[in-house]
């Protein structure tokens, strides 16, 4: 076993949770990033419907790529309890397994999307002005999924090997890349949507490229052979039952998008579409250290359960709690007092500026306990425990945003969706603790 992956079972915890999060948390900043500098391009260059319009198709998109990430989430909690338990053979079949099923899926999936996109688009909110912008968007970005899936798969799966720079420098790549081509699709050669939809696609072909080179040129502690890419049902079902948590949290994720997008049109048009847009960036951006810390916890936690270290798991439980609770009320606190300037960096619509300064604090409002929901749920995924982590993962918007959001606005109109997102989290929070608690009560006391 490569000496990156025993460094799991032995460094101290502390260190090796820095060590796995800070490259994660700097990936996914440079991602949200890019996503919020696409938004601010697009906004500036193009027009407030422009966001509102890529809001509608991202659910889309994501949630075909979504298959990539679960598959490579699922198998990834596979590799790292494998390379754990000292079984590289399981290791490496588990990889050829997720990219059969990743290519498989997603391109699927792709052709779906592309024969029915004039039902989905205006499903999604792509309704009256935003139709046009929509399916020039949409029709590109779709094209693109199965490299975007493969991207997620791929990443994920260097992370469960313990390798979390090179998990970054994948994240890294197609937001490094799509920024440049936004400024010279849409701003030097005045491309507009397709210019900003042609920047995401390439850039992930990029991304591709790399994770790629990665696994071929040796860089990888898995050795893959052409046999490994033949399914094996045991592996394809345990890949499913974890992966599919996953996917089911990206499924909410699209659902919850689709309700809220025509929820906000049919109370005040397409300017609080392009508010919801900002804001879903923003959530994505400001708790980037904290998925980070999420990211760099589920290897740790899956490698020393396969290798039975009781005390290591219950202390990377412990840090990762501390840690993401300390960085979530960080960024509470900034997104407090910066609420007026974050908002007028989109766009120059003063409606969309003041509406969304207003609505930014109610949507944070619990954002100090975000990471007991995110570590928790997360857990369970990485011990291989696929339903808790798939109930827990869907009690934020699944249980109790969904039902919030289709009744709070009948009686509180559209304060009653930003008021949703709080309350949604607070109680989905507790229901996670006291379920983790149980479980690592339980666990201690089986050794």
């Amino acid at each position: 076993m490569a000496e990156r992956s025993i460094q799991m079972g032995t460094h101290p915890i502390g260190k090796l949770l820095v060590r796995q999060a800070v490259p994660a948390s700097i990936g996914i900043l440079v991602m949200s990033l890019n996503i919020l500098i696409d938004t601010i391009f697009v906004g500036q260059w193009i027009g407030a419907n422009a966001i509102a319009a890529i809001n509608v198709v991202l659910p889309v998109s994501f949630f075909i790529a979504a298959l990539g990430m679960s598959i490579g989430m699922g198998g990834g909690s596979i590799i790292s309890r494998a390379l754990g338990s000292k079984d590289k053979a399981r290791a490496n079949k588990t990889f050829g397994n997720q990219i059969t099923l990743t290519l498989l899926f997603t391109v699927s999936f792709m052709i779906l999307g592309l024969v029915y996109l004039e039902q989905i688009i205006p499903l999604f909110g792509g309704k009256g002005n935003l139709y046009p912008l929509a399916k020039v968007y949409y029709i590109i970005v779709v094209i693109g999924v199965p490299i975007l899936g493969f991207c997620m798969m791929g990443n994920n799966t260097i992370r469960s090997e313990g390798k979390p720079r090179n998990a970054m420098y994948a994240m890294m790549i197609p937001s490094i890349s799509n920024l440049f081509l936004d400024y010279l699709f849409i701003y030097e050669w005045g491309w507009g949507m397709e210019g900003a939809a042609w920047a995401t696609t390439l850039s992930y072909g990029f991304c591709g490229l790399y994770i790629l080179y990665f696994f071929i040129s040796k860089k990888s502690d898995l050795d893959l052979k052409l046999n490994d890419l033949a399914l094996e049902k045991q592996i394809v079902k345990e890949i499913g039952s974890l992966g599919f948590v996953t996917l089911a949290r990206q499924a909410v994720v699209s659902i919850t998008v689709l309700l809220v997008n025509n929820i906000l049109f049919s109370l005040a048009g397409e300017s609080l579409i392009a508010v919801y847009a900002i804001i879903s960036r923003m959530l994505m951006f400001a708790l980037f250290p904290i998925l980070g810390i999420t990211q760099g916890f589920v290897p740790i936690a899956g490698f020393n359960y396969g290798a039975n270290h009781k005390e290591r798991v219950v202390s990377v439980i412990r840090k990762a709690l501390v840690y993401a609770t300390v960085l979530a009320t960080f960024v509470f606190i900034l997104i407090l007092v910066f609420a007026d300037q974050i908002a007028a960096v989109f766009t120059k619509d003063p409606l969309v500026i003041q509406t969304t300064s207003e609505v930014l604090m109610w949507v944070f409002l619990s954002t100090p306990i975000v990471g007991v929901q995110l570590i928790g749920s997360a857990y369970f995924q990485a011990i291989g425990k696929a339903i808790p982590a798939l109930l827990l993962t869907l009690t934020r918007q699944g249980f109790f945003f969904i039902p919030l959001i289709l009744i709070l606005p009948s009686y509180y109109g559209t304060f009653g969706v930003w008021i949703s997102f709080p309350i949604a989290e607070l109680t989905s929070t507790i229901v996670t603790a006291y379920f983790l608690r149980r479980e690592v009560k339980k666990y201690i006391r089986s050794f």
